[in-house]
């Protein structure tokens, strides 16, 4: 990554958004498993594209951000910017202000069930929980029991264990 070799050939040419492909997987193996997709209802099904849309546009962008400046530069042995930190981490209490309102009403960000919206959450959360910005997530009562929800569920903590 240092030298950027996972923007060229042949890494560019295996880059496939995540968020499609797990997308593509929840519906067409929806009869299969928790349903990872609102099918029951138009409305329904908007409000959860809608919150999918918030982590893709709104919590992805900050949340990657800090990562790179609070864990992989470290880990690559280079400065973190605290700029961008403190910069990051305003977007990112602004966000997590949205989210506690919408928690507040509902135990999951599309719905009242586990989805999609909830689940693309996942890798950048457990990036930041080992990181000072643990805080901000900590200090919303309803942001804080969804991090706790989501990240107890089971098939989270075998995908922890692949990691080693």
């Amino acid at each position: 990554m240092r030298a950027g070799a996972h923007k060229q050939e042949p890494f560019i040419s295996l880059n496939v958004k995540s968020r499609a492909i797990t997308k593509y997987i929840a519906e067409e193996y929806a009869g299969k498993g928790a349903p990872l997709v609102i099918t029951d209802s138009k409305k329904k099904k908007a409000i959860a594209s809608v919150w999918m849309e918030v982590e893709a546009h709104q919590f992805d962008p900050v949340a990657s951000k800090l990562g790179w400046e609070l864990v992989y530069k470290p880990m690559f042995g280079m400065s973190t910017d605290q700029a961008v930190v403190e910069e990051n981490e305003a977007k990112l209490e602004k966000v997590l202000d949205v989210y506690e309102n919408r928690l507040s009403k509902s135990k999951y960000l599309g719905s009242d069930c586990f989805g999609l919206a909830d689940l693309h959450h996942l890798p950048n959360l457990q990036v930041l929980l080992g990181t000072s910005v643990k805080k901000h997530f900590e200090s919303r009562p309803h942001v804080n029991a969804w991090v706790a929800d989501i990240t107890a569920r089971p098939a989270w903590g075998k995908v922890l264990a692949l990691k080693g």
